[in-house]
């Protein structure tokens, strides 16, 4: 069985979801056989890697393999990485064209060390070789290098993108879905398409896709059962509210972090003042250290519930 992320992935940089602010310039780049360095900045899932790919298949045609180098830093972080497997294939001829592309996914995860010797050899093979750097965070590269390349900067995508390009996936794979499952995708991915993707491919297993099955497929609490729990707590009813936050935790095998994260998103949608939205997401984040801490799920939760019932007093 193939992977939908991989057999769905934009080929050309005209295929790439939204980016349009960086696919623009990308394109005038490939029309002049030309790039710089460059330094591509956002989080999960948004097409980063995609465009590496999409730009070096419409720059080198049939011979992109041969003139594009993927690496991931988090494999190893190492300055050998550097020295090693990058300066080896930076130094090689490129074949039918002027320059070569390496690809260095997660490059935030290098060491300082690592980094200083990246830029030592951007500097050395700069007339042979151009590189493209992937990171989540760019703060975490050092500014020589950042100097030296075209920052661009990816957005998460929106829904409708999201959508759009699930449906795609759900008429060439003949799958019966529902559109409130679409939105359950949407809203558990936070806009990471790989994660949308791999989660629509689980769902397709279980035959019709609903939103039931979403929520079942990735193990993760319910908007309505978290939010009856919260509405019973600021009712004053912390023994009903206990009774289903025992549900979610035995019943349904949740994990704490999962109804915490919930428990974090519909707090905004609770009828009470904004005052006490703020004091509750500070008692959220304090329990949400505790669980990362080694702390016990059942406890903490129900702590934290205890806290809630404060404001049902008020």
């Amino acid at each position: 069985m193939e992977i939908w992320t991989e057999k769905y992935r934009p080929k050309t940089l005209n295929e790439v979801i939204n980016q349009k602010h960086v696919v623009e310039r990308l394109k005038s780049w490939v029309k002049e056989k030309s790039i710089p360095n460059m330094l591509f900045a956002g989080p999960a899932g948004v097409g980063k890697t995609t465009t590496a790919l999409a730009l070096a298949q419409d720059l080198f045609g049939k011979y992109w393999k041969e003139n594009f180098s993927e690496t991931n830093a988090s494999d190893d972080r190492g300055i050998n990485v550097v020295r090693g497997r990058i300066k080896d294939f930076a130094r090689t001829k490129p074949i039918g064209a002027d320059f070569k592309i390496i690809f260095l996914d997660e490059s935030d995860a290098l060491t300082p060390e690592a980094q200083q010797a990246l830029r030592r050899t951007m500097e050395k093979f700069s007339d042979v070789c151009r590189f493209i750097l992937s990171a989540n965070y760019s703060s975490r590269i050092i500014e020589p290098i950042q100097s030296r390349c075209a920052v661009f900067r990816f957005k998460k995508l929106s829904e409708e993108d999201v959508t759009s390009y699930l449906k795609n996936i759900a008429e060439s794979e003949d799958l019966d879905i529902t559109p409130d499952a679409y939105k359950a995708i949407y809203d558990i991915s936070s806009g990471d398409l790989r994660k949308a993707t791999n989660i629509l491919q689980t769902s397709a297993a279980f035959g019709k896709i609903t939103r039931e099955t979403v929520y079942d497929v990735v193990s993760q609490a319910k908007p309505e059962d978290v939010k009856e729990m919260l509405s019973s707590v600021m009712k004053g009813d912390f023994a009903s509210a206990r009774k289903k936050l025992y549900s979610l935790l035995i019943d349904q095998g949740l994990s704490g972090e999962d109804i915490i994260k919930e428990i974090h998103r519909q707090v905004f949608e609770l009828g009470v003042p904004d005052k006490t939205k703020l004091e509750m997401i500070e008692k959220i984040g304090e329990y949400e250290f505790r669980l990362n801490q080694g702390g016990s799920e059942d406890i903490q939760l129900e702590a934290l519930l205890a806290q809630f019932l404060k404001y049902s007093e008020k």
